[in-house]
């Protein structure tokens, strides 16, 4: 049994009206990679089954203290019932990259059963219709709460229920499997524990206030039992990133987060999502990178996002003069990567630069308002965020995101790595991964990045609302990127004294401008642009691998 920390709980609290706090992946595999060139849903029930204890999420379930006096705990479940956990859908004819989105977005849309443990899986096959996606391939989504794993430890489970080799040894069961389950706990344990846990928050409070010393001025007992710590938070943050209620501190720089705009993302969310996504090509990002003179990869993500926001405004004729503000999850972990750790993280306001048309002026602008909100999280602590709402209510924990992040930030933007070299399930081959996540109120778009294997997938979520129409969002992150990686080479001094002939010796040339998509495009070169899939062009198959079956 083992108590949530308080960023785990808040992440529970915070789900509530049509705010959904789970996230997900999702991968498209080719199975013509698997011994037979199929893989059949009975294989992937058996695969999941052996991987239940790869990473505990998979058996956990939540256990409320009484009256609500305590944090909830994980408990371990016994026996998992997999094909509850693990569902079979197909699309419909034709099976194309817009209907993918769209189921996916219907899935994204519904919560998790809290009475189960927090996780789903949907095999989706019928994506006969995807250009570069072989015919006779399948999705996976995979569905966690966010209470129970972050960006960092969803890449370690992602590693965990896949194999490096299509050609692996099928694990044969061994007689029985021991599994140990944790008992129910009585209510009058709940009680002790909950005396127990008040004492020790009251102390990590005192602790916490002396440590920030005059910018804190609270007591500890205040800090638990007051809303004091709210104004602390807001004072905190309008010193250090430059915002706050009042609007741009006059000492921040340009290039730091400050007051918001007012925009689309801004308002409280439907109970409808959108899911789209586009892939950048690392070896391109990594082009701009040796174009740019200290930028890194994540600045590059963020450039292109901001970027694509802009045009997306902008054509919308809705582009706010001040720059839109990101609320960006940065780890805390370290060098531990367990994936059973729970959140690890701390959030920071940061500035995309939508204010800027140059690609160039606005990488680079993000790369120094980068390094001064680490300078600034340093100061406070990257932990300071969980410590905080570890010694504080959740209800108040709640207010403090709201009014010291949630005020300050238009969107979410977070960039997770993950490997490679390619992975396997049940021998077929990962083609491409997504990071699917929140979009909530104040705050209904969040863009997220995930690495494989030689692409940067960029993948967002959205309430329906504020962004209708998902494939021109596409467009527009699409042409950010093409502008950023053709303005770095412009711009770059050693460009000059390149031959005329294409780019310099050992770097990517410029991206092909492709044609526009719609939402409802049904052409080959439409498809091809709205999935991005261009980008990392796969092996042709000589062979269709069969549909999938349940036995």
């Amino acid at each position: 049994m083992k108590l949530l920390s308080g960023v785990d709980s808040l992440f529970l609290h915070m789900e509530q009206g049509n705010q959904y706090m789970h996230v997900a992946g999702l991968g498209i595999y080719d199975p013509s990679t698997a011994p037979g060139g199929q893989v059949r849903f009975k294989q992937i029930l058996d695969f999941f089954s052996r991987r239940l204890d790869s990473a505990k999420i998979f058996r956990r379930r939540l256990v409320g203290a009484p009256l609500g006096l305590d944090r909830p705990y994980w408990i371990d479940e016994g026996e998992i019932d997999t094909e509850y956990h693990v569902r079979h859908i197909a699309l419909p004819q034709p099976g194309d990259w817009r209907q993918l989105m769209i189921q996916v977005a219907r899935i994204h849309s519904r919560p998790l059963d809290r009475s189960r443990p927090l996780w789903e899986v949907y095999v989706i096959e019928g994506l006969d219709n995807i250009p570069g996606v072989a015919k006779g391939s399948f999705a996976l989504y995979v569905k966690f709460h966010h209470a129970g794993v972050d960006g960092e430890g969803g890449a370690e489970i992602l590693k965990a229920i896949h194999t490096l080799s299509a050609d692996f040894a099928e694990e044969t069961a061994s007689g029985e499997r021991t599994v140990f389950a944790d008992s129910i706990p009585a209510q009058v344990e709940l009680y002790s524990r909950a005396v127990g846990n008040r004492a020790r928050q009251a102390f990590d409070a005192a602790r916490l206030a002396v440590e920030l010393g005059g910018r804190a001025a609270l007591a500890g007992k205040d800090l638990v039992a007051s809303g004091k710590a709210l104004e602390t938070a807001r004072s905190l943050i309008a010193k250090h990133f430059g915002g706050g209620r009042g609007g741009r501190s006059e000492k921040a720089p340009g290039d730091m987060a400050g007051r918001k705009p007012e925009t689309r993302f801004d308002r409280p969310v439907s109970p409808h999502r959108v899911v789209d996504a586009v892939g950048f090509s690392l070896a391109e990002c990594k082009t701009i990178r040796e174009h740019v003179d200290g930028i890194t990869i994540n600045d590059i993500f963020m450039a292109a996002t901001g970027g694509g926001i802009r045009k997306y405004l902008e054509r919308k004729g809705e582009l706010p003069a001040r720059t839109l503000n990101a609320m960006v999850p940065m780890s805390t972990r370290g060098g531990n990567k367990e994936m059973d750790s729970g959140n690890q993280i701390g959030m920071a306001p940061m500035a995309l630069r939508t204010d800027l048309a140059d690609p160039v002026e606005r990488v680079l602008a993000i790369r120094r308002g980068t390094t001064r909100t680490k300078a600034a999280t340093s100061a406070l602590g990257k932990d300071l965020l969980a410590r905080l709402v570890d010694v504080i209510p959740a209800v108040a924990a709640e207010q403090l995101v709201r009014v010291g992040l949630v005020a300050m930030c238009n969107v979410t933007v977070s960039n997770v790595r993950g490997p490679d070299v390619p992975l396997y399930m049940a021998g077929a081959q990962l083609e491409l991964f997504l990071g699917v996540s929140i979009a909530f109120d104040g705050i209904g778009l969040n863009v997220t990045g995930f690495s494989y294997h030689g692409t940067l997938w960029v993948c967002f979520v959205a309430c329906r609302k504020m962004v209708p129409d998902p494939a021109d969002l596409c467009d527009c992150l699409r042409e950010s990127f093409a502008e950023l990686l053709a303005g770095a080479i412009a711009r770059d001094p050693k460009h000059a004294r390149a031959p005329a002939t294409g780019a310099p010796a050992g770097k990517a040339a410029p991206a092909r401008r492709r044609k526009p998509a719609s939402v409802a495009a049904t052409g080959e070169d439409e498809a091809v642009a709205q999935t991005g899939l261009a980008v990392a062009p796969r092996r042709t198959r000589a062979r269709r691998a069969a549909p999938m079956a349940k036995e």
